[in-house]
């Protein structure tokens, strides 16, 4: 948007401006008209009315980043307010369902002392207790009725260790290597939108947790925070962590030889490709991030039913002007995300002019098939993440095992010619080597990191790392495994998965 003058609007012009008919808002000492936005905005017309007439900056970074300003109409800035005018506003009401700034300590008193968190599923309920209801809607909600959420649960439960004794297993050696950077482990975080949703630390608190655990995160297109702030928060957290360790070195203090924290760019490729191509060369200014993840499951939004019902609800609440709102919402005609932030004419073509932006290794998010992920191999990507979204896309989408078991079946080559990691419904650092097993090169963790960031902030991103840490190294002993590379086929019974992939031969009609 172009600069303008300062307005002469007076306070009270200004807070009278919070009707559907004329809804104003004012964002970094700016002023904005958003009413012909209304029924655009992507999580709905009743959160910018809570938010009309007042200063709504607060309120706007617990979301969004100031990039997606660009989406409002061209004229939609009215020009700069004062700092006298700001002042004087009406407080900005919470989208949390009016919480005040400080009220994350939910009906009983706030999530349980941190100690009590012993495995990652404790997070859930921890973060429930102070997530405001649409931050959990958002983040815990899936596709549908929610059948493909539950298959990638229980996907991880079908497959069975087979333990071996009489192996040296007392120093066991979890680091691998991930798109050829070293690993601390055979995991790493999950994409994430929105992770300021959860907690004020948001991604560079995130970040830097990472960093301080030398754990590998993919930071999402659709963060809080821009990418550049995201990466000064990694940079500098890493620089501490290396001033730390020579000190300890110089103390002559042998320090814990673990590979360093890395971060990846994750990616939706937007309708407008200048937008692909500036986000793609702004990454790769940052210096930060080793490779872009292409997201290729988004091509329109899911079904998202907590969401769609939650929005119905909050515009009837608001106002009775929004009743046509309500509706639309309800058919999944608002959402999340923009139809202009999104693409549904993407092919393969398109890999060529990404691969060349981004001038490093690319991974394919969200494979599906193991004719996709051979496809892939073929047009030289570095990378697939068998991923259904979390279950928040497809119906009935089939979980990433299965996706990685159809691989070894039909397409075994695949796997030597890039690299294939998967995610989805993993909450165990155990089940983690069932997937390396069967031929991952990582996994992929989602909510349990954003509930332990909800509840605990960056401390609790630390005890979450370490859960999965703890649950990996003890599954690697007591299936004597003393390294990653042991971890193979016959590790693990995965039979009742192969019972279930596609099979060609059945599927003629």
């Amino acid at each position: 948007m172009g600069t303008k003058e300062e307005s002469t609007l007076s306070t009270q012009e200004i807070a009278s401006h919070r009707s559907a008919s004329s809804c104003w808002i004012v964002v970094d000492s700016k002023l904005y008209d958003v009413t012909s936005y209304l029924d655009e905005h992507p999580g709905g017309a009743a959160i910018l009315l809570k938010q009309g007439g007042t200063d709504a900056t607060a309120e706007f970074h617990k979301i969004h980043s100031t990039e997606v300003l660009k989406y409002l109409p061209k004229d939609a800035c009215l020009g700069a307010v004062d700092t006298a005018t700001i002042a004087s506003l009406p407080i900005s009401a919470s989208v949390a369902d009016g919480e005040k700034e400080g009220e994350r300590k939910g009906k009983g008193g706030g999530p349980p002392h941190i100690s009590s968190i012993v495995v990652p599923n404790d997070f859930e309920a921890a973060a429930k207790a102070v997530m405001p209801a649409r931050s959990w809607s958002y983040v815990s909600s899936s596709a549908h009725d929610g059948s493909a959420l539950r298959g990638n649960l229980a996907s991880w439960h079908a497959v069975r260790f087979r333990p071996r004794i009489f192996h040296d297993v007392l120093a066991a050696d979890p680091r691998c290597a991930i798109l050829g950077a070293a690993s601390a482990f055979p995991f790493y975080l999950s994409a994430m939108g929105q992770l300021g949703r959860g907690h004020p630390a948001g991604e560079p608190g995130v970040v830097r947790a990472l960093a301080r655990r030398g754990i590998h995160g993919v930071v999402s297109t659709e963060s809080t925070a821009t990418m550049e702030e995201i990466a000064a928060a990694f940079a500098d957290e890493m620089e501490k962590e290396k001033r730390k360790r020579n000190e300890r070195n110089e103390d002559g203090v042998v320090g814990q030889d673990r590979p360093d924290a890395q971060l990846h760019f994750q990616l939706y490729i937007p309708a407008d490709r200048a937008i692909a191509v500036q986000r793609i060369r702004r990454a790769r200014a940052t210096g930060v991030f080793r490779s872009l993840w292409v997201t290729v499951d988004t091509v329109v939004l899911g079904k998202r039913t907590a969401d769609r019902a939650l929005q119905a609800a909050e515009a009837l609440a608001a106002s009775p002007e929004l009743e046509g709102h309500a509706e639309r919402g309800a058919f999944g005609l608002l959402s999340h995300v923009n139809g202009a932030q999104i693409n549904a004419t993407l092919t393969w073509d398109d890999l060529k002019w990404i691969k060349e932006e981004w001038g490093g290794p690319v991974v394919l998010k969200g494979v599906q098939s193991a004719e996709d992920a051979a496809r892939a191999a073929e047009m030289g990507v570095a990378g697939v993440l068998l991923s259904n979204h979390g279950g928040r896309q497809m119906h009935d989408a089939v979980d990433a095992l299965t996706t990685l078991l159809e691989i070894r079946t039909y397409y075994p080559g695949v796997v030597d010619k890039l690299e294939v990691f998967v995610d989805g419904g993993c909450r165990d650092g155990a089940d983690v080597l069932k997937a390396v097993s069967l031929g991952a090169k990582a996994v992929g963790i989602g909510r349990p990191f954003f509930y332990a960031l909800a509840a605990y902030g960056e401390k609790g991103v630390e005890r979450c790392a370490d859960l999965f840490a703890d649950e990996l190294m003890t599954g690697m002993r007591l299936a004597g495994m003393k390294t990653i590379s042991e971890a193979r086929p016959e590790r693990v019974n995965a039979s009742r998965l192969l019972n279930e992939i596609w099979r060609p031969e059945k599927s003629r009609l």
